[in-house]
């Protein structure tokens, strides 16, 4: 059985070369965007499931997925790419983020978005749960990463 090649989770906004510890498109940490081309799959993988943890938390806070069903077939038939590999919070975020404005029932695509969120824009409720993703990553650099090279 062959491994599957872990793809790059690169979105093409890179600011780590700009100085930021933490990618805000990919969310990788800056030395994971350096040497990911040197990384094995399993290095590759390690990170991949990081990144999905931490944005289907992010999700998770701000809406529910009510049918992957439906959501899967909405992203299909818009053409919207999407991690199949990856959790149906995961699309859900890929879908709101090519198509937030045109969304006028959420319902209809699977979602029922929190209560506190109801009267925001979809596309507030996107930049929200992006920004969320961006700070969580950045934390958990601050906790684990930061600290051990001051030790």
């Amino acid at each position: 059985m062959t491994e599957q090649c872990v793809k790059t989770p690169c979105i093409g906004v890179c600011s780590t070369g700009i100085g930021d510890r933490v990618c805000r498109g990919c969310k990788r940490f800056a030395h994971e965007v350096i040497h990911w081309n040197s990384y094995d799959n399993a290095q590759k993988l390690l990170i991949e499931q990081r990144l999905e943890d931490f944005l289907s938390r992010c999700v998770r806070n701000k809406l529910q997925v009510t049918d992957s069903d439906i959501l899967r077939r909405e992203l299909d038939s818009r053409r919207i790419s999407y991690p199949q590999q990856r959790d149906c919070y995961c699309w859900a975020y890929c879908l709101l983020q090519a198509a937030a404005s045109q969304i006028p029932d959420p319902a209809a695509f699977g979602l029922m978005i929190e209560a506190q969120y109801r009267d925001l824009p979809l596309a507030t409720v996107w930049q929200t749960i992006d920004d969320e993703f961006f700070i969580l990553s950045d934390a958990w650099y601050e906790r684990y990463l930061s600290a051990s090279q001051m030790a």
